[in-house]
């Protein structure tokens, strides 16, 4: 007669410490329980957001914008979901800034994430049938990730193949302004052993992506958002290069993760040479994020800010050793003065700020040395050889931006190929005398550098080429 009592009792203690269990899932000690993703229901599934961030800000879209892009540019999780919400134009005061690639790139950014996988309380829903339950912030960044997923998918799908370059382009910029961090992301996006966007493999979102999760109502699920899980493409060389580029960034425990990136499979380490050499030769996809501007006229902003001693060292040399008539020219490229200043003193406050909206800056009617280098950086983006030329220049010598001397090849290139004869001057060097993993060294280029050079005009290689003439001139009348 006391089984029944014992197994009722069991039942009921059972019954007792599942109940704790789920409420105390419940981050606001409120006995929610568990937050069971609700498929068409996005308030009632996505993660709190404060006011400051879902407010409309229709009088101050720009502004909210900036602080937007700052925030994700710094690797804030929800602050990349907001922007791939608002290019995306969910909401209907955000139509004019309507962008499906901007918005693209922000929901890639946050997939990369690893503020938005990685998980709070260190469980693994099991036992009872899956039932232990995860902290709602793990539910909530997970659906979060679901939907980031399918909004890229679809826009993604959309999109010719040039449009879709521009995604992957922008985010290769994005990620490489974060020093080692951002490099060791980009290594997991080629490397096959992660899930689509760098994610662990098991993860559940990068399951669902790649067609292997479990299918939901209606049959959903199984399917997979193949468009935005072939954004990147696997292969072990870029994998490589990328954990070598973290390495040069002098983080320590970058090293580590590409000697076991090496250890991993039989073939990786036999990469090492050609990656080495193409690391030399890497350049960002951009020389800053590309100053497009929808039609509402709010552009978008670089906010990746200078890091570290050096970038620092760099810009401070802005003030003394480059001459301002570089940036005054490069500002009357632009269109923002009609002559070439003298002094930054001689800049009115209106051709500040004109040169700070076309950057997306705040207006502060004040030429900081970073916009003194946007300013020339945008003119040589733009198509001046001389501020190419310049900017080559500053590579070289680390005056405003540090030292890159693959940076500074690619821009004597662009100016030598617009006719610089002061560029083709430099070329001809780089070649003369060969930098390692740049430009190897070619005597038959630099002659032919020279030569141009020398015949547009520029005297220190007509100095040259005439003293080269005339020594062959005495051999030959030897």
């Amino acid at each position: 007669m006391t089984t029944p009592v014992v197994s009722v009792a069991a039942a009921i203690i059972l019954l007792i410490l599942i109940v704790l269990a789920l409420a105390s899932c419940d981050y606001r000690g409120g006995g929610g329980g568990l937050q069971f993703w609700r498929r068409d229901n996005y308030a009632a599934n996505a993660c709190p957001r404060p006011a400051s961030v879902t407010g409309s800000e229709f009088n101050a879209q720009e502004i909210g914008l900036r602080q937007l892009r700052r925030a994700a540019f710094r690797g804030d999780f929800f602050a990349q979901l907001e922007l791939g919400s608002r290019y995306s134009a969910q909401r209907a005061t955000d139509k004019n800034i309507e962008d499906p690639i901007e918005s693209s790139v922000w929901y890639a950014m946050a997939l990369t994430n690893g503020e938005g996988y990685a998980p709070i309380n260190r469980q693994e829903r099991g036992g009872f049938g899956g039932w232990r339950p995860l902290s709602r912030f793990d539910d909530c960044r997970a659906f979060e990730r679901h939907v980031a997923y399918e909004r890229l998918d679809r826009q993604l799908s959309q999109m010719s193949r040039e449009e879709q370059d521009k995604v992957r382009d922008r985010v290769v910029y994005v990620l490489s302004t974060q020093d080692a961090e951002g490099f060791r992301t980009l290594a997991r996006l080629h490397d096959g052993l992660y899930g689509p966007f760098g994610e662990p493999e098991d993860n559940r979102e990068a399951r669902e992506a790649w067609g292997r999760g479990q299918p939901g109502p209606n049959g959903r699920g199984r399917h997979g958002y193949w468009t935005a899980a072939g954004l990147f493409q696997r292969n072990d060389v870029d994998a490589y290069l990328y954990n070598y580029l973290a390495v040069q960034t002098g983080d320590v425990g970058a090293y580590v993760l590409l000697k076991d990136f090496e250890a991993s499979s039989p073939n990786r380490a036999q990469y090492g040479r050609f990656v080495e050499a193409k690391a030399r030769q890497w350049v960002p996809p951009y020389e800053f994020y590309p100053n497009d501007a929808p039609q509402s006229g709010v552009p978008f902003s670089d906010e990746s800010r200078p890091r570290g001693d050096a970038y620092e060292y760099a810009l401070s040399r802005m003030g003394g050793e480059l001459p301002f008539v570089h940036v005054a020219r490069a500002l009357r490229y632009l269109g923002v003065t009609d002559t070439v200043a003298l002094r930054p003193e001689d800049l009115s406050k209106h051709q500040i700020e004109t040169l700070e909206a076309m950057l997306g800056h705040p207006m502060e009617s004040r030429l900081s040395y970073l916009e003194r280098v946007r300013a020339i950086q945008l003119a040589a983006v733009n198509g001046s050889s001389e501020a190419q030329l310049v900017l080559a220049v500053m590579y070289a010598e680390g005056i405003g931006v540090p030292t890159d001397y693959a940076r500074a090849f690619h821009w004597f290139d662009q100016a030598a190929r617009q006719g610089s004869p002061e560029a083709k001057f430099a070329m001809s060097s780089y070649f003369a005398l060969g930098v390692a993993g740049v430009a190897d060294q070619d005597k038959a280029q630099a002659v032919a550098f020279r030569i141009e050079s020398a015949l547009s005009g520029f005297a220190p290689s007509a100095s040259r080429l005439q003293a080269v003439l005339a020594q062959v001139s005495r051999s030959q009348r030897r």
